[in-house]
């Protein structure tokens, strides 16, 4: 056999052993795993069957998942279905793929209803928005609430009230600006019965201060114009504060995602807090809450912390 032959013969054996391994040679490939085409969503308190869906792709999200529930039951929007593994599982996230959940062949997911929901900005926009209105509407109308006989003013002659109404009006106000312009909501709604209670506390507390504070027969500190103003002052910083908080945690997350970072503190004087507490938007919303409650002297001012 001479030397071109046998090269021949060595070229015919290896790409033999090749074809044998697989197309393209190594190790044959592993057939992806292959998820079968139909689904059952069960209710999660019943165990009734709600919907099936079939012709389901492996990489399918789970948020595809609730889009093609509510084209069987429309009234299941998105945003109001909860899906599990099991019927008190964990909630499934709605990056998660079907390829990534122990479905096997065929599979089964749970579905909780989670009632009709409302938008974030919707319920922070409708709680805020009562209190200033109706504080406003105590101050500036008293006649209405103690009747002309008891309140023949539009308005008190005491400085204090004058500031009570600046300062939560101020509060407020600076809320709804935030919940337009700074918040960013890592979930888009919360369940619509919720909102009546938040609505009943937040609304609740204002006309409680309000009918105190406007009150006819309200008299002013005992320090009167020292007390007025160390506690207008500091409910400033305080709030001043707050408002920093909200700024540097809204920094933390890009706008769209749902990144989570450490918060930590900046240049501004007022995030320096950051070192010694984990929530100083909280320390500095009580602050607030009691230099408002020093500068009236009334209890309803030390009850009330929105």
């Amino acid at each position: 056999m001479n030397l071109r032959s046998f090269s021949s013969l060595s070229r015919f054996i290896l790409n033999a052993r090749r074809g044998g391994a697989g197309e393209g040679g190594g190790a044959p490939h592993k057939p992806p795993r292959l998820l079968g085409n139909e689904v059952d969503i069960l209710d999660a308190k019943s165990g009734r069957k709600l919907v099936t869906l079939d012709k389901l792709d492996p990489t399918t999200a789970v948020s595809s998942l609730k889009l093609l529930i509510q084209r069987q039951i429309p009234r299941l929007y998105p945003s109001r279905q909860s899906l599990r593994l099991e019927p008190r599982g964990r909630v499934l996230a709605d990056e998660e793929t079907l390829e990534g959940l122990p479905l096997g062949s065929e599979g089964t997911l749970y579905l909780r209803d989670l009632g009709p929901q409302v938008a974030w900005t919707t319920v922070f926009l409708t709680e805020y928005a009562g209190p200033l209105l109706i504080y406003l509407g105590l101050y500036l109308r008293p006649a209405l609430i103690y009747g002309t006989a008891t309140s023949p003013q539009t308005s008190s002659p005491h400085l204090v009230v004058h500031l009570a109404c600046l300062c939560h009006s101020l509060h407020f106000a600076k809320r709804l600006l935030e919940t337009v312009f700074v918040h960013r909501f890592s979930h888009g709604t919360m369940p619509l019965r919720n909102i009546f209670k938040n609505c009943f506390y937040y609304w609740g507390f204002a006309a409680y201060l309000a009918y105190y504070i406007n009150h006819p027969l309200y008299s002013p500190p005992i320090y009167k114009e020292k007390q007025v103003f160390l506690g207008f002052i500091t409910f400033l910083i305080c709030e001043l504060g707050n408002f920093s908080i909200h700024i540097a945690l809204r920094d933390l997350r890009p706008a769209g995602s749902k990144a989570r970072k450490i918060p930590y503190p900046t240049r501004n004087p007022f995030t320096w807090l950051f070192k010694l507490v984990s929530c100083p938007n909280y320390t500095y919303e009580v602050g607030a809450w009691l230099s408002f409650t020093i500068m009236t002297q009334t209890l309803a001012g030390k009850k009330f912390g929105p």
